[in-house]
């Protein structure tokens, strides 16, 4: 995993997962989540290819601080009201779910001269986002192992974090049942 970049992850498995766990991101149509693409930044974590959910900025985000397992994307060519480089984006290391190449595909951020003014403007912000976090990328992925472990190995003394995270372990047994791996 030498660059990072974002990719789409197969509706039908983010189902399986959410179905699963509720800490998986929803896309339910019941809550008006259906047309939200499940986009994110894939790095290793014990060997399994983990993908980090990548979120818009939303205005609930700006008073939170980074944290071990939320973590702010800023575009350090622009500043808000506040003089503060402007929040772009942000990664949720405690929602990363366990993916392989049959439910990933790389997100093209080529912009053509037949994209709409709105496809034009969000494939400009990706590739800002992809950008922050390429040259943040031995952070993303330090602190998503370090989440993993805490949630993983030590989980009643990270409570919070736990409760807060994806059940890692249940997950990808999920993405091996969806894969049709015979073990699991």
């Amino acid at each position: 995993m030498d660059k990072l970049d974002l990719y789409y992850i197969d509706l039908k498995y983010i189902r399986n997962l959410s179905n699963a766990d509720d800490n998986v991101m929803s896309i339910s149509p019941q809550r008006g989540k259906e047309k939200r693409p499940f986009v994110g930044v894939i790095v290793l974590v014990n060997g399994t290819k983990y993908c980090i959910p990548l979120t818009s900025p939303k205005d609930k985000f700006k008073a939170k601080k980074s944290q071990i397992d939320f973590v702010k994307i800023f575009d350090i060519g622009r500043r808000d009201e506040n003089n503060q480089y402007k929040l772009i984006g942000v990664l949720n290391i405690n929602n990363m779910i366990p993916v392989e190449d049959g439910v990933i595909k790389k997100v093209v951020l080529t912009i053509h001269k037949e994209d709409s003014p709105e496809i034009r403007r969000s494939k400009i912000l990706m590739q800002k986002q992809l950008d922050w976090c390429r040259s943040h990328a031995d952070v993303i992925a330090n602190r998503a192992q370090k989440v993993y472990d805490l949630v993983v190995n030590t989980p009643n003394k990270n409570v919070n974090l736990t409760k807060r995270s994806s059940k890692f372990k249940v997950l990808e047994l999920e993405l091996y049942k969806y894969l049709g791996y015979p073990f699991a």
